[in-house]
């Protein structure tokens, strides 16, 4: 066994990434405060090409050098936008026919082995490390989704829980089980 080269592996460059056809899931962070869980979450959607990233509210935005820590050039190929609060970036993505899916623990949520994802474009909102979703988006979106947690936390790294909730949705949108 033997690790694979960047030449085997088929990497693309930042140009044809940009060209390429995305995965239709654009991730929304909700007032996130790490700046290194940013930059996790664009790798993450680099390596699905995601179509973009909503920051919202206090959430950094690039160029950041803690951002970039983690992001590794992430920041370069993934398209991202800026809106002052979550709010405006779900009317927005309700504009363009996104599906809305905010992923918290709540009384009506789905747990995410048993979501079938819509046949259109999804957008995933990622809330606060301390807080979680903002109240005042939960009226807003179109369901939540939960990762079943079996431990004494019952919670997740947001960085970490992107990463499930995405690699989750590419298999199922790629295998086309809707």
């Amino acid at each position: 066994m033997r690790k694979l080269t960047t030449r085997e592996l088929q990497r693309i460059s930042v140009e044809e990434f940009k060209t390429s056809s995305k995965t239709p899931i654009v991730v929304v962070l909700d007032n996130i405060r790490s700046q290194n869980n940013i930059g996790a979450v664009f790798r993450t959607a680099d390596a699905f090409r995601l179509e973009s990233i909503h920051l919202c509210g206090i959430t950094a935005t690039p160029p950041n050098r803690e951002i970039h820590k983690t992001a590794l050039g992430a920041t370069e190929s993934v398209t991202w936008n800026y809106f002052k609060s979550t709010v405006e970036s779900i009317t927005f993505l309700k504009q363009h026919d996104y599906k809305i899916f905010a992923v918290e623990q709540t009384d009506f949520s789905t747990r995410l082995d048993l979501f079938i994802p819509p046949e259109n474009k999804i957008a995933l909102i990622f809330g606060n490390e301390v807080n979680g979703i903002s109240e005042e988006v939960l009226p807003l979106v179109d369901g939540c989704l939960e990762i079943p947690q079996y431990g004494t936390k019952h919670s997740i790294n947001i960085s970490v829980a992107a990463g499930i909730v995405i690699w989750d949705l590419f298999v199922k949108i790629k295998k086309g089980k809707f």
